[in-house]
């Protein structure tokens, strides 16, 4: 199977426009201490370039609101807006609301798309998505413990969620909840979507982590807890049918981790830049630093870790266009937990070839350092991911029946001894 990458000019024209866009108008707003109002009044203008450039959320079919440009020319836009952390909010196509968006465009009635679609796409309202609990295994969703209850023509809902990302600036949350507690673990939950100012929803605080080690009131992004105290929505808040929760969900994942993987790789090449920047300008030791074989092997390491990260998520992104997203899921896995590391060990290179000043606020490498930790585990831990390979790659395998007991099946090395010798005898013949 021949794989096409290519794009026709029209488009190579636009990724040129893209990369000149981030790197001129959006980069340096990355250093203002912006709170979200002062930040959405800021990208406005930034905004309406794209959508003029007809690269507003390019992310979802044309008929949905987006461009339909497919996965690999998403994830040829997406290598280039993750260099920056602001970039994908600029082009509206940020998470979670991207992947709330494929859901609400996938599962969502006439009037949610509506309601809640269209001015999402707008960049008029902003969104989270709360699956992730603290009580319980968040590379498991299939256990939780938000409830939501029938009462009359209402559901009731009560749990709390946490990590749930950019829910302090968010204007409605779609929440997993439980609907059928007998159910099997793959229909026992549904998802609604709720207004933050619905009663009863709490946002208890916004999560200091690594990546945001300090919070400010109003900051984005950010990752929140959230607590559902009996709050009470209609059953045209339901996404989906009941116990469709965690098929929903499935439906915002594959194609999620085209874009978090491509993003990564925007993100290391940024890193490789600014190492190779270093390395032919800091003098040491009567050369520079590119003169040192240590130096030339972090760079040539990282630039083919880089590039294989590249080719291999923009390998998953066209077999979803040729097959769809079901038949990519061992490509996809392999991206997940390849990329994470490649993002880090190129961050950790770049930041050691700069020494203290990598460690330093003074430049963006310690900050995309601690971000890059979170790729590990967000949507699903790396360990699950090679899980999931190693068990769609034995699939294809079936154990050798000899019709001996197991004490006496020959040896690897006794089977490889004969059949030498009867390639022997038969040359000899």
């Amino acid at each position: 199977m021949a794989w096409d990458f290519s794009t026709e000019p029209e488009f190579e024209s636009k990724l040129e426009w893209i990369r000149h866009f981030v790197k001129n108008d959006v980069l340096p707003l990355e250093t203002l201490n912006l709170d979200w109002s002062q930040l959405r009044e800021a990208i406005g203008p930034l905004q309406q370039q794209v959508k003029d450039q007809q690269l507003w959320a390019a992310h979802l079919d044309a008929e949905l609101g987006g461009q339909g440009y497919g996965q690999v020319k998403l994830g040829l836009m997406h290598e280039i807006v993750g260099s920056s952390w602001l970039a994908p909010l600029v082009f509206g196509n940020q998470a979670p609301d991207s992947g709330n968006s494929e859901i609400l465009a996938a599962a969502g009635t006439p009037d949610q798309k509506k309601r809640w679609l269209e001015p999402l796409l707008e960049g008029e309202l902003y969104s989270a998505f709360a699956l992730t609990e603290p009580d319980h295994a968040g590379s498991d969703p299939t256990q939780l413990s938000t409830t939501a209850d029938r009462v009359g023509e209402d559901w009731v809902i009560n749990g709390t969620k946490w990590f749930v990302s950019n829910a302090s600036t968010a204007d409605f949350i779609i929440v997993v909840a439980v609907t059928d507690r007998t159910a099997d673990a793959h229909n026992r939950t549904s998802q609604f979507i709720i207004p933050v100012t619905t009663p009863g929803v709490q946002i208890v605080r916004d999560l200091e982590t690594m990546e945001h080690p300090t919070i400010r009131p109003n900051q984005y992004p950010s990752h929140a807890e959230v607590r559902f105290h009996d709050v009470r929505v209609p059953q045209a808040a339901l996404l989906g049918g009941v116990g469709d929760g965690f098929r929903v969900a499935q439906k915002r994942l594959g194609p999620g981790r085209i874009h978090h993987c491509m993003r990564w790789v925007g993100q290391a090449n940024r890193a490789l830049d600014m190492m190779c920047e270093r390395a032919v300008s800091r003098q040491l030791h009567g050369g520079v630093l590119g003169d040192k074989q240590t130096i030339r092997n972090w760079i040539a390491d990282s630039a083919a870790e880089i590039q294989a990260a590249r080719l291999m998520t923009l390998n998953a992104a066209w077999t979803i266009d040729q097959r769809g997203a079901a038949a990519a899921r061992k490509e996809i896995a392999y991206i997940k937990y390849f990329g994470a590391k490649v993002l880090h060990d190129v961050i950790d290179r770049a930041i050691q070839a700069h020494g203290s000043l990598g460690y330093s606020a003074d430049m963006p490498l310690e900050a995309m350092y601690r971000a890059a930790r979170a790729a590990r585990f967000y949507d699903g831990p790396d360990e699950v991911h090679r899980d999931t390979v190693a068990k769609l790659i034995l699939r294809d395998y079936t154990p050798t029946d000899t019709g001996l007991p197991s004490e006496h099946i020959p040896s690897r090395r006794s089977i490889a001894q004969r059949q030498f010798a009867h390639l022997l005898d038969a040359s000899i013949a």
